[in-house]
C-alpha cells in the first residue's frame, strides 16, 4: 500500500500513455474534449464555443476523437436532421484528467510568456525607455 504523498516511479516511456497524450494533445483536441463534458453539442455551437477554430479542423478532430472511441456523433431523424456530439464512456472518463489541466492551466498559463491558441504572447509588456533615452511628457 502506498503512503499518501510518496512518490510514485513512472517508467521513461509507456507507448500507451504515449498515445493518449498524442490523441488529446493534438492542436485543439483538447479544447473540443473540454466543451463535449458539459453535455452533447451540435457542430456550430462547437465552433461558437471554441473561437478560432476552423471548421475544417474541427471536422478532422471530431473524426479522429470518433474513431478513438472517445465521441459518438448522434443523428437525430429530420427533416432537418440534427448531428450532435458526444463523449463515450470512455470520452466521459477524461473529464477529472480535462478538469485537473484547467486547475493546472489556471494556476501556472498565466505567468509571462503564456501564449494564446494563436501562438501570440497572451499579453504584451509595456515598452521600457531604452537606458539613456529621452522621454517626453
Amino acid at each position: 500500500m502506498r503512503r499518501p504523498g510518496a512518490r510514485v516511479e513512472l517508467p521513461g516511456f509507456c507507448p500507451l500513455y504515449h498515445r493518449a497524450v498524442e490523441l488529446i494533445g493534438r492542436r485543439w483536441t483538447g479544447v473540443i474534449v473540454r466543451a463535449l463534458c458539459g453535455g452533447s453539442r451540435r457542430f456550430n455551437e462547437l465552433l461558437v464555443t471554441i473561437p478560432g477554430l476552423s471548421d475544417r479542423l474541427l471536422t478532422e478532430r471530431l473524426r479522429e476523437l470518433e474513431r478513438e472511441g472517445v465521441v459518438r456523433r448522434e443523428v437525430a431523424p429530420g427533416p432537418p436532421v440534427r448531428v450532435a456530439y458526444a463523449l463515450t464512456d470512455r470520452g466521459a472518463q477524461l473529464e477529472p484528467v480535462i478538469r485537473r489541466i484547467a486547475d493546472w492551466a489556471e494556476r501556472w498559463m498565466h505567468r509571462d510568456g503564456a501564449r494564446e491558441p494563436s501562438g501570440r504572447p497572451a499579453a504584451r509588456r509595456a515598452r521600457r525607455p531604452r537606458r539613456g533615452s529621452v522621454v517626453s511628457t
